[in-house]
Formats: C-alpha cells, structure tokens, sequence
C-alpha cells in the first residue's frame, strides 16, 4: 500500500517530490511535499481513504499526522 499511494503522490499536479525510507521489515517513512493544501487535499481520492483506514484498523496501534509548511531547506556535505 505505502509503494501505492507513494506513486500517486508523485502522480499528483502540485507534488514537488517525497522522501521516503523502509527497514528490512518494510517498516517505515513516506514524507511527500507539495506547492499548496490544494494539492494535499486532491490527494485524499478513495484509495488514499482506503490505505487510511486500513492503517488505522490493522497495521498501526499508534500514528501521527504533520502538516506543515517548509520556508527553508538545505543540506550540507
């Protein structure tokens, strides 16, 4: 579910790109970015409500949601 909803974000018209990092289990973390919250909510189609439900009933006793704004981002050597 996670490799489909990550190829829908970047499918999305708005999505500047994702980060995303998996364990050897699989377990892990999508970090996707877009140009505004138009974007974010076009986003929420059935098959994202879908993969939230089934996180929410089968696959995590525990998660957290951020929706943030980023003003600045660098990286160095």
């Amino acid at each position: 579910m996670a490799d489909a909803m990550l190829k829908a974000a970047m499918a999305q018209p708005g999505c500047l790109g994702a980060e995303t990092e998996r364990g050897a289990d699989r377990f892990g973390i999508t970090v996707a970015y877009f140009e505004d919250e138009d974007a974010v909510k076009a986003l929420e189609d059935v098959r994202h409500l879908a993969a939230q439900r089934l996180g929410k009933d089968r696959w995590y006793a525990h998660y957290r949601v951020r929706v943030a704004r980023v003003e600045r981002a660098y990286a160095g050597p």
